[in-house]
């Protein structure tokens, strides 16, 4: 797990340990955009809103699509 991904599960998951605890209904949604230069804005909306940014790196880049093409 990448550091800047801690803060935004260990928010997940406390949250959502206080829903199940609570004694009425709730409702928890998380939003995520791209952002510029390898970066998404994570939103975690539970009553409150909570905004993270985190670095990521592409699953495939154009460069690997382009080398997997060509076997033969």
């Amino acid at each position: 797990m990448l550091p800047t991904k801690a803060p935004v599960k260990t928010c997940l998951l406390n949250l959502l340990d206080e829903l199940v605890e609570h004694d009425g209904y709730g409702s928890l949604k998380v939003d995520i955009r791209l952002l510029r230069r390898g970066q998404k804005e994570i939103i975690i909306d539970c009553g409150k809103q909570y905004r993270f940014v985190v670095d990521f790196q592409p699953a495939n880049s154009a460069g690997d699509k382009g080398q997997q093409g060509m076997t033969d």
